[in-house]
């Protein structure tokens, strides 16, 4: 709470005045002017430049050690994506004494992401395997954000990654630049897929707030709310939006994976109220800016 008070109000152009008996802030609060009063007349002013404290002291606490899935799960409450993580190839933990702080999921690279043939030329799957591996989760206990631990975890577990070149697709780096600060290099952004907009307005028609279709707990509800009509209404919006990613939601076969459009229309009408469910969430994925990320281990150069 020092350490972001201090880092808040300088970046407001704000002043502090705080008044403790806890001089292990100090470092944290990082005071221009420092007053330790005693007994009686016993008064010692200190005066320092006017800078930023360069890290949380709790920094000086935290290591970097492998860790499993099952750290990750424990951690995962407190990520905005799907608890389900695929082909996981390494994993780390941040700790701080016993307790689990922190956590970074390394994965196997899926076959194509966009972003990727701007800094690698094309590769076999066997190929990608060993020279490649995706970030697909970097999550901090809610205790401690705003210290700068995910940058933290990215940058001291990148040459543990045990390949070459490291990619991550995330939202949030849109927002915060936590893996460019620990070494990553924005590559491009993938705007929100513009073929589901008539659906996502349709939902918003239907009161939806798009921010929330990520949580599975508030599609149910407004779903649920939904007089029969305006379930039908849904329902014709997404069979005229034959996405890729919604036709894979009716695919029953390998050999088409994504189906035809007119048995994907058809399904839908037909669809129950978890299989529209599924497909309301998948409109707040593909509304969604994505940042693509890329890190080499020095010395090598990327295409």
């Amino acid at each position: 709470m020092a350490y972001n008070l201090q880092k808040l109000a300088r970046q407001q152009g704000k002043a502090v005045l705080a008044t403790t008996t806890h001089t292990d802030l100090a470092e944290d609060l990082a005071p221009s002017v420092h007053i330790h009063k005693r007994f009686g007349k016993e008064i010692a002013v200190n005066y320092y430049p006017n800078k930023p404290a360069k890290e949380c002291t709790l920094m000086k606490e935290m290591r970097i050690v492998e860790g499993t899935t099952e750290d990750w799960h424990r951690l995962a409450c407190f990520h905005y994506r799907s608890h389900k993580i695929a082909a996981p190839r390494k994993i780390f933990c941040l700790r701080r004494g016993e307790e689990l702080c922190g956590v970074i999921v390394y994965s196997y690279p899926p076959p194509t992401c966009f972003g990727r043939r701007l800094v690698l030329p094309k590769m076999s799957m066997k190929e990608l395997n060993e020279k490649l591996s995706t970030i697909t989760r970097v999550v901090v206990h809610a205790k401690y954000r705003s210290i700068g631990l995910g940058a933290k975890l990215i940058r001291e577990t990148l040459p543990l990654a045990g390949t070459p070149y490291v990619e991550m697709i995330a939202v949030m780096a849109k927002y915060s630049l936590f893996a460019e600060k620990a070494g990553m290099r924005k590559i491009t952004e993938q705007q929100a897929v513009k073929s589901v907009s008539a659906v996502a307005d349709k939902l918003s028609e239907l009161g939806f707030n798009l921010h929330l279709l990520g949580s599975k707990r508030y599609v149910k509800i407004k779903l649920a709310s939904l007089m029969p009509s305006q379930f039908v209404l849904l329902k014709e919006a997404f069979a005229k939006c034959a996405h890729p990613r919604f036709k894979r939601e009716f695919a029953y076969t390998r050999r088409c994976p994504f189906g035809s459009t007119v048995e994907y229309a058809r399904c839908v009408q037909t669809a129950d109220f978890a299989k529209i469910a599924r497909l309301v969430k998948l409109v707040g994925l593909l509304s969604q800016t994505k940042v693509y990320l890329f890190w080499s281990c020095p010395g090598l150069s990327s295409f």
